[in-house]
């Protein structure tokens, strides 16, 4: 998926964290070779052209497009897998993949705490010892090497972390009224929610549609919290957010 992948398991038994472990990355490696539309020989890449039916792709596929519709109609549009008229679902793939990466981990060991970051999009299970919580830092989009915010888990068995921007990898996200680059007063969008499926889909669609309009978005999900940073230095956030900082 062009990014790196980190994992955090505490607790369990030695041997069952090690194939846990194991089946995980064999499974990013699995999401990748079958979503990728930088392979030509992907089961997506081959949907797209008409080469392979969707009853005839791995299951996964036909998963991912459901939540991928509903997360278009949530966002009235703004989320879209459709680039260049093209279907390219991977503005959902990474953060469902780390999401089951962390579920299967914890289900396969029995790990009191699992966290898993892929390219800094963070999915936190459990706890990371007594009275501890996780604790996912948010870059400065402005200031390289600083945070933002730091978002704790304090009190949540289950939360996820999705930042959307431009100041790593450019002019990426689109806008899919025009087929072009968001144009946005934004510099990126932070969204905590209990699963990275979601908070990464809900990251993407708010920094299209641009500070007021995301931040309004935001408010309106259930057990949905945003931090919004603009080109102006300016930093908004949801009602909500203050109680996850810490």
């Amino acid at each position: 998926m062009g990014t790196v992948f980190s994992f955090d398991v505490r607790g369990g038994e030695p041997a069952s964290v090690r194939a846990a472990l194991a089946e995980a990355v064999a499974g990013l490696h699995r999401a990748d070779e079958v979503f990728s539309t930088y392979r030509d020989d992907s089961e997506v890449s081959r949907l797209a052209r008409g080469e392979l039916a969707l009853d005839a792709c791995a299951p996964e596929v036909a998963e991912v497009l459901k939540l991928a519709a509903e997360a278009e109609r949530v966002s009235e549009g703004w989320f879209s897998t459709r680039y260049e008229g093209r279907l390219d679902p991977t503005g959902i793939v990474k953060g469902w993949a780390v999401e089951r990466a962390a579920r299967g981990i914890a289900a396969a060991c029995g790990a009191s705490g699992v966290s898993v970051n892929g390219g800094g999009d963070v999915q936190l299970l459990g706890t990371p010892g007594a009275a501890r919580p996780w604790r996912v830092g948010v870059s400065d989009p402005l200031r390289p090497g600083g945070l933002a915010a730091v978002v704790s888990a304090a009190g949540a068995a289950e939360l996820a972390v999705a930042t959307s921007g431009s100041a790593e990898r450019g002019a990426h996200v689109v806008d899919p009224r025009t087929g072009r680059s968001a144009v946005t007063d934004l510099l990126s969008v932070t969204v905590v929610a209990p699963r990275l499926t979601w908070a990464d889909c809900w990251a993407t669609a708010a920094f299209a549609m641009g500070a007021r309009e995301g931040l309004g978005w935001l408010e309106s999900l259930p057990d949905v919290e945003g931090l919004l940073i603009t080109a102006g230095d300016e930093v908004r956030c949801t009602g909500g957010l203050a109680a996850r900082l810490g």
